[in-house]
């Protein structure tokens, strides 16, 4: 019986997608926020009743429909990346103002909810709770509003990508900080607004 050798992968094949620097970025940031879930979760240890009557005023229905809109704009960052690797500039370039989109749609539901608590009283100085909420939640909403700079940057960068030359790193270095985005709300969630 004679065997073939397996022939070595290709070292664009082997690669991991993006660059290092944006990587060791999310890691990092991944961390500050590990940080800051713990403080949060360690208050709540010391205040359950205030922090269960106070995330029982949250609007469930605008931090699900926040995810539902993310996870939806992190689909059309993926399948906009995965079009530039087959060479399609014009789909991805549409997929990618698809996640713009969908981050305007998500700042806009966040405004709309944060004048609801304000209007209701429920400011930053109510309790432990809305001091976190505000803070965990205002962070994230910096990194929205900074990865949709990020998206406009790549639409803008999709007018001169060649497909025939290896150039799709920034573009999986922007959707791997947009993904990271995603994956923050993803905790943040059930963390604020169903955890008890």
């Amino acid at each position: 019986m004679t065997g073939v050798a397996a022939q070595p992968a290709s070292a664009e094949a082997r690669r991991i997608p993006g660059e290092v620097g944006v990587w060791l970025f999310v890691f990092g940031d991944m961390l500050i926020f590990a940080v800051l879930f713990g403080i949060f979760l360690y208050y709540r240890g010391l205040e359950p009743a205030v922090f269960a009557e106070s995330q029982a005023t949250l609007n469930q229905f605008y931090g699900a429909l926040n995810v539902f809109v993310l996870l939806t704009s992190s689909w059309f960052v993926a399948s906009a990346v995965e079009g530039l690797r087959r060479g399609d500039v014009r789909l991805a370039r549409r997929l990618l103002l698809g996640a713009l989109a969908c981050g305007a749609l998500f700042a806009l539901i966040k405004i709309l909810e944060y004048g609801e608590k304000m209007s209701a009283g429920l400011g930053v100085e109510a309790n432990n709770f809305f001091l976190y909420y505000y803070m965990l939640t205002g962070i994230h909403f910096l990194h929205v509003i900074i990865g949709m700079f990020v998206l406009a940057y790549l639409i803008f960068r999709t007018r001169a990508f060649n497909p025939s030359a290896p150039g799709v790193q920034h573009f999986e270095s922007g959707g791997i900080y947009w993904h990271m985005v995603d994956l923050l709300w993803m905790v943040l969630f059930p963390l604020i607004y169903l955890v008890r």
